[in-house]
């Protein structure tokens, strides 16, 4: 059983576009596989800290968000540490890096 989606780099192009209408600064950090790589999210909130989302499905198979370091704040190098890991182990991931004081997730899906 095949199931229909978007490919990852137009799903995430639509998303910047959102971003970037809504005026909050975002960035493509790494471009993985155009069709059917996942994607990381690094939330940076400035001087809070950054959050680290990574793309996965619930049990119902909709779209949902893994928090990095049980969602708590960690540092822009620590989150980077945490990315960098991640893409060695998958160089298909998408990496998408956004500016947000108030930590706002433009892509679907609940934060588990």
């Amino acid at each position: 059983m095949t199931e229909d989606r978007l490919p990852t780099e137009f799903w995430v192009r639509a998303h910047i576009r959102r971003c970037i209408s809504d005026g909050i600064p975002v960035t493509v950090a790494h471009k993985g596989d155009p069709h059917g790589g996942t994607v990381m999210v690094k939330l940076n909130q400035l001087e809070k800290g950054c959050r680290v989302l990574s793309q996965v499905r619930d049990l119902d198979g909709r779209l949902a968000w893994l928090p990095a370091a049980k969602g708590d704040f960690m540092s822009e190098a620590d989150a980077d540490a945490t990315i960098a890991r991640a893409v060695t182990r998958d160089p298909d991931l998408w990496v998408i890096e956004i500016e947000d004081r108030h930590g706002r997730n433009p892509f679907e899906g609940k934060v588990l």
